[in-house]
């Protein structure tokens, strides 16, 4: 009978590439086991979700990757205090004995509801309670309500359950150099868990799954060096999900540059860390996009070089002197670039490509969020066989098919315009072919 981790590799290729998975497993299990990732689980996951997320943990633990788990009870402690007649808004009968004594019950009882669900699937689970978070209360120097702040992270329990081969399942509670304990909330906890442990991954499940847009469509990677103003500015974007950017923002800055932070559903985390399409929101530190108006400030070796890994093919040798170059944008990595050129009434396409090596960054996405910002009006194409091309449909606003090749558009509503690009870009040669595939492109 296969061996479950081959039985959970299987099933992992059926939701992405066999070199996606292979990749991404290589990726994790090289990182310390506590330097894999953070995982932070809200109250109401553990309420509403439980099967699910237990599902998903379990998942990982089958594949001998280990997580450190750490979780409120927003929800079930609200109920609580409610039925101990606790005013939860003051803080005074929220650090009274009464109310002291629901926390460690309902935080005990939730932890140990989830690693129960873990053993029952087969993972093996360690409740960790207390004796991680040092706190104290702190009114930040204005006076004012006192907020429990963590002054230390001890990383014992953790140490002895990884090394034990289980995951360690932690209660975001405090406890303060008097012993008294104190809810810290899962966000809090997680970010001083994330600064501690410097992991590979800081994953936040939720319910909704990743961020969305003003049009409630999911916001699939956000590059903070290209994308973080630009977002910050929109007027669509909620105080929580500003919030939320703001705390990534400032935590991705202290951690290494590798890291990275994934917001998505617990029944879709697997597809999330395993391929690239991904299924929630992955955000990174990132990097510049840098506009080019000519190929004088182009490294032209270095550009050739990533057309060569993104295509599996170097271009054609003329190619950087036949070419009527518009606009190149390059990542400052060299990763990569879209070549804008002009050979017809609108800006052509003639290259998008992101190597292999940085397939699931999320800079193919910000690379063409600034393309598009700068230059609205663009046209392409792509053979019919090509495997990025539903990426394509996503993006542009219209699309004719035509023997071998598709033509896209974005940014044109004219018809004469819109024949003229479609004529234009069947009629081309080979040679002069848009980005016929791609490296990856988020």
């Amino acid at each position: 009978m296969p061996h479950p981790r081959e039985l959970i590799v299987k099933l992992l290729r059926n939701l992405g590439g066999r070199k996606e998975v292979e990749q991404y497993l290589k990726q994790f299990s090289s990182v310390e086991h506590k330097r894999f990732a953070v995982i932070k689980v809200g109250g109401g996951l553990l309420a509403d979700d439980l099967e699910s997320l237990a599902s998903s943990l379990n998942f990982l633990h089958q594949v001998g990757l280990h997580p450190v788990v750490v979780h409120g009870v927003g929800p079930q402690l609200q109920a609580a205090f409610e039925a101990a007649g606790v005013d939860p808004n003051d803080w005074q009968q929220r650090t009274s004995p009464r109310a002291l004594e629901q926390v460690r019950r309902v935080f005990r009882a939730e932890n140990l509801r989830l690693v129960d669900m873990l053993e029952e699937m087969g993972a093996r689970g360690r409740p960790v309670v207390g004796g991680v978070f040092a706190a104290e209360l702190d009114d930040g120097g204005r006076g004012g309500e006192q907020r429990p702040q963590i002054v230390r992270v001890d990383t014992d329990a953790i140490d002895s359950s990884l090394k034990a081969g289980s995951m360690p399942v932690l209660a975001s509670i405090g406890e303060t150099a008097g012993g008294q304990i104190l809810d810290l909330g899962p966000d809090l906890a997680a970010h001083a868990l994330a600064l501690r442990l410097q992991p590979y991954k800081i994953i936040l499940l939720r319910a909704q799954g990743g961020l969305r847009d003003e049009y409630g469509d999911l916001i699939s990677a956000v590059n903070l060096a290209e994308d973080y103003e630009p977002l910050l500015a929109e007027p669509w974007l909620s105080a929580a999900t500003r919030h939320k950017l703001e705390l990534i923002h400032d935590l991705l800055g202290k951690l290494p540059r590798a890291s990275s932070v994934s917001i998505t559903s617990p029944d879709l985390l697997a597809m999330e860390l395993f391929t690239h399409k991904g299924s929630g929101t992955l955000v990174r530190r990132g990097e510049r996009i840098i506009l080019h108006q000519s190929l004088a400030s182009v490294d032209l070796p270095r550009l050739a070089g990533l057309l060569t890994a993104a295509f599996g093919r170097p271009p054609v040798a003329d190619y950087f002197t036949r070419k009527p170059f518009r606009r190149i944008y390059l990542a400052d990595s060299y990763r990569a670039a879209a070549i804008l050129t002009d050979e017809g009434p609108i800006p052509y396409l003639d290259k998008f490509a992101v190597t292999g090596e940085a397939q699931g960054e999320g800079i193919g996405g910000s690379l063409w969020l600034r393309m598009t910002r700068e230059t609205p009006k663009l046209f392409w194409r792509a053979r019919v066989d090509n495997p990025i091309n539903p990426w394509y449909f996503q993006r542009a606003d219209g699309s004719y098919t035509g023997g071998t090749w598709t033509v896209f558009w974005t940014g044109v509503t004219d018809f004469p315009t819109i024949q003229e690009c479609v004529e234009r870009a069947l009629a081309a040669p080979p040679t002069l072919e848009a980005a016929h595939t791609i490296g990856g492109t988020t």
